[in-house]
């Protein structure tokens, strides 16, 4: 029996409805309204954008991100590194640039000069 959840944005009153078959493990279930409520929120924030340049880029960025996120539940590497390359591509970061940030993180340092930033670190 198909089953359903909504998820409401506070801000927007947007609301966004899943529906299907969901399994029956509880963390399972958190994990889909966790996951539904992000969405929602980052699609109100879309939507609420003035600018429609700005949303416009928003929407894409969102949708890379999501193609990317689909791409990694399948673990398909070629894909993931090929909407990665568009993705840099449409921000105007060339593989060269790329290559140079990676190059000076392997020299112990970030690509503004100084050391890179490591998990917890301001």
């Amino acid at each position: 029996m198909p089953q359903e959840y909504t998820a409401t944005d506070t801000r927007t009153g947007l609301k966004v409805t899943i529906h299907g078959e969901f399994p029956p493990d509880k963390d399972d279930r958190i994990r889909i309204a966790a996951t539904s409520n992000l969405f929602t929120k980052l699609m109100a924030t879309v939507l609420a954008t003035e600018n429609s340049t700005e949303r416009r880029a928003l929407f894409r960025s969102l949708e890379l991100a999501l193609e990317w996120a689909d791409a990694a539940a399948r673990q398909d590497m070629p894909e993931m590194n090929a909407i990665l390359q568009r993705f840099l591509a449409e921000h105007g970061i060339t593989q060269e640039q790329m290559q140079d940030i990676i190059r000076q993180f392997q020299e112990g340092q970030g690509p503004d000069g100084f050391p890179p930033v490591g998990p917890g670190e301001p």
